[in-house]
């Protein structure tokens, strides 16, 4: 059965506009697999910060101290990496956040990009070990950072691109309602722009399963 890892990133959680813009990729993808499970996780206000025993674990090469893979937030690492391994879509629900992913899901990147576990050190760089799969990202800002009218910098887009890239994950898409805070006639043609453009590229999505996925905005 296909599983669906809803990650909500927003403090104000499913009031936010990304928790609705999300929602609607969630919906475009039980259309095509009605049967599909959806994994819900909300890390708004609810993942602890990493702590010394991860910190501990992770400098370790040593495979013999098993217990501290057992405490703290190592635990909460584990517990997310098995979420992600199991899910066949990803869809991120995130606000940005001075220019950037805001805390929690840098809270929740934090716990599942782990050096020998995620990821290896090789000598050509770092290489992913998970298995590539989709990753939808729903982004709300108040400002524009995409287009012809952008007025501020984009570092989310870039960053989810690299880091999840080095875990093995390559195949984003990105859809974004900008401009929420520039007034209500602005807000709500970004939200148009938004759902036309997922419509669209959920009609190609049904057609073909294995269209290639890209950069939405």
């Amino acid at each position: 059965m296909m599983k669906i890892l809803h990650l909500i990133c927003s403090p104000r959680g499913q009031a936010s506009e990304s928790y609705r813009l999300s929602q609607k990729i969630i919906d475009y993808l039980l259309d095509s697999e009605p049967t599909a499970t959806v994994i819900i996780r909300p890390i708004g206000r609810a993942i602890a910060d990493l702590d010394e025993s991860y910190a501990t674990a992770l400098g370790s090469t040593e495979r013999s101290s098993a217990e501290l893979f057992a405490e703290g937030s190592m635990s909460r690492s584990e517990e997310l990496i098995q979420e992600l391994e199991s899910a066949d879509f990803v869809v991120i629900a995130t606000p940005m956040h001075n220019f950037t992913v805001p805390v929690a899901l840098k809270a929740w990147i934090d716990h599942v990009v782990r050096v020998r576990r995620t990821f290896n050190v090789t000598a050509e760089g770092k290489l992913g070990a998970l298995r590539d799969r989709p990753v939808f990202v729903a982004v709300s800002s108040g400002g524009r950072f995409s287009g012809e009218r952008t007025h501020q910098p984009d570092f989310l887009t870039p960053y989810l691109k690299a880091i999840l890239s080095t875990i093995g994950l390559h195949d984003l898409t990105f859809f974004s309602v900008e401009g929420s805070a520039l007034g209500p006639d602005a807000f709500a043609k970004a939200r148009t722009r938004a759902d036309q453009a997922m419509q669209g590229f959920f009609l190609r999505f049904a057609r073909n399963s294995k269209v290639s996925f890209q950069q939405v905005v």
